[in-house]
């Protein structure tokens, strides 16, 4: 296979990111913008040692389930992989996705799996990291192009709230008065990294964060005046400074400029603060039908421990405990923590305890100490469970573990060890989250043999 020439291929699947694979004399080719069951003219635009990337010349068979893209940026923005698809052929591959990683990978003989749809496409997501750029006439904001750090100025992204993209333009409104500069990675000069929005569904509330390479900024009263003219709902103005170069887009500081140091949004029947840094599930309608899964599969009456490790801001935890016994939740980071315990009381849970902590420590410790819950729930990061978190529930030899995943690759991985240890997969069932988009999640039971 040569790089540029012209080869004839069909559509077999689709990887974890939503390219389609292709495949040319037995070698994988990554192709976007792909349809299920095509058949196309790919031009080879790169060659590696064990695949190859192209792009489709012509369409040659054309699946039904191919349509006009609603989103204008679809095709040069790295945020949506989908859009060229109808929602129901795209919910097929994510389920197919989950199902091959769970048989392949972690060796169950699954023949199905059901798959909860997202009621809408559109306006679901309430948390956006707009990278900011310089342009041709100002600043720009937008997101990445594609496997690049190329900002596509973006007008309206249609996965989020008008509030997100009205705060964005008044944000570039300001900036282009105030003459502020964007932050450029290789001189590593100017002033405005990111523009941090987020939105909670339910009390329409809205918080605008600055990340900002130095904490200044000038004609404060400017930005104020024009955020709370142009973004209905606003709450809170708050400025973090990261001042380090490489890929991370939040800094160590953060402070509020006006108003509340959180917003606050409703779920499953509690209020929860999100301020800058908390975790919270980005589609806020399919996270509720999320976490009832999660406490169907727990299986709870009132008299069970339970372990909740990963707990971001206990959104998940305070939904156990209202059903269980007892509940602890544990967390690495300080200001999800601070979050959670504050979540607790506000909404008058006192049968929940949070501690700050690797879970993978934590959970040894807790070990050690004979806290044996009755059920322990995960929902790691996309890396999956650590080798110690998985020694320390069998070693505390819960009855059910509840896994909540946003990989299939790490979570099928993790199933086999569990099962190796004493667990088997009970159920299994994906939901959809991120429409449009490639990611999906996945809820497990696993129950002790």
């Amino acid at each position: 296979m040569k790089k540029n020439e012209i080869y004839r291929a069909e559509v077999t699947g689709f990887t974890s990111e939503g390219l389609g694979v292709c495949r040319v004399d037995g070698c994988a080719v990554f192709v976007p913008n792909a349809a299920p069951d095509e058949e196309y003219e790919l031009r080879i635009t790169h060659v590696g040692k064990n695949a190859a990337h192209g792009k489709i010349e012509k369409i040659l068979r054309r699946s039904p389930e191919r349509i006009n893209r609603r989103c204008p940026y679809a095709k040069q923005c790295g945020g949506c992989e989908f859009w060229h698809l109808t929602y129901e052929v795209e919910t097929q591959i994510k389920k197919q996705r989950v199902l091959d990683a769970l048989n392949r990978i972690g060796g169950q003989n699954l023949n199905d799996l059901p798959i909860t749809p997202a009621p809408t496409c559109e306006s679901y997501r309430n948390k956006a990291l707009y990278p900011v750029a310089a342009g041709k006439k100002g600043l720009v904001a937008g997101f990445y192009k594609k496997g690049t750090h190329e900002v596509v100025p973006i007008d309206r992204c249609f996965i989020l709230p008008e509030c997100a993209d009205r705060a964005v333009a008044a944000v570039l409104a300001w900036a282009k008065q105030a003459k502020v500069s964007a932050y450029d990675e290789t001189t590593h000069t100017g002033l405005l990294r990111h523009i941090f929005v987020r939105h909670a569904e339910m009390t329409k509330q809205v918080m605008v964060c600055l990340v900002v390479t130095r904490d200044e900024i000038p004609k404060k009263e400017l930005l104020l005046s024009l955020l709370q003219e142009n973004v209905k709902g606003l709450a809170s103005v708050a400025v973090n400074v990261n001042p380090r170069r490489g890929n991370a887009v939040l800094g160590d500081t953060t402070r509020i400029v006006w108003g509340k140091d959180a917003i606050e949004d409703v779920l499953c029947g509690l209020r929860f603060r999100i301020s800058p840094r908390s975790f919270y599930q980005v589609n806020r309608t399919q996270a509720e039908k999320l976490y009832e899964k999660a406490l169907e599969a727990a299986d709870l009456h009132g008299t069970e421990r339970v372990l909740d490790l990963y707990c971001g801001t206990g959104t998940i935890t305070l939904c156990l405990a209202k059903r269980a016994k007892s509940v602890i939740g544990v967390e690495l980071i300080e200001a999800a923590i601070q979050d959670a315990k504050k979540n607790a009381r506000r909404n008058g849970i006192e049968n929940a305890r949070f501690f700050c902590a690797d879970a993978g420590e934590a959970a040894k410790k807790l070990a050690q100490e004979n806290e044996l819950p009755d059920v322990i729930v995960v929902d790691p990061p996309r890396k999956g469970l650590s080798a110690d978190v998985i020694e320390a529930i069998a070693q505390m030899s819960p009855t059910r573990v509840v896994y909540v995943s946003c990989d299939p690759a790490t979570l099928a991985r993790d199933l086999r060890l569990l099962e190796e240890r004493g667990y088997q997969l009970k159920r299994a069932e994906a939901l959809d989250l991120f429409p449009r988009c490639a990611h999906i999640e996945t809820v497990c039971l696993l129950s002790r043999q």
